[in-house]
């Protein structure tokens, strides 16, 4: 394996590890990005040299199984966001259920104080208290 190929595979690890030197984090793995992380420039990396036909198997396997881990991620993602909306939900229902619970409240403190004020004499709901 010649040097100018090496580097290439050097760049690709580095992308691998999502520690580049010449292109930002996170960057797609794909033929551009190795390049230019190795210092080439865009399209280097040809399908029609055969001296790339191992290079280009390596990048397709290596973009494959950071597709993956990025599938994961979002599906991870996905049921974070769906447990957070159900938790705001319950939420929201709990509010609504301690608003109607004091609302009740105020509606029977309203009654006995009416009740109350109707009673004379001692007479309390219509007992007789001594």
């Amino acid at each position: 394996m010649n040097d100018t190929l090496q580097e290439y595979f050097n760049a690709l690890d580095r992308l691998k590890t999502n520690n580049p030197i010449n292109v930002p984090k996170g960057s797609k793995i794909n033929n551009d990005s190795v390049a230019l992380e190795a210092g080439r420039k865009r399209g280097s990396i040809k399908k029609s040299r055969e001296i790339f036909t191992e290079l280009i198997v390596a990048i397709n396997n290596a973009s494959q199984e950071s597709n993956a881990e990025y599938d994961k991620l979002e599906l991870k993602i996905f049921k974070l966001k769906n447990s957070a909306e159900n938790y705001k939900e319950m939420y929201g229902k709990a509010i609504n259920r301690e608003l109607m619970y004091l609302e009740r409240i105020n509606e029977l403190e309203k009654l006995l104080k009416k009740k109350n004020s109707m009673s004379i004499n001692n007479e309390i709901y219509g007992q007789n208290i001594k």
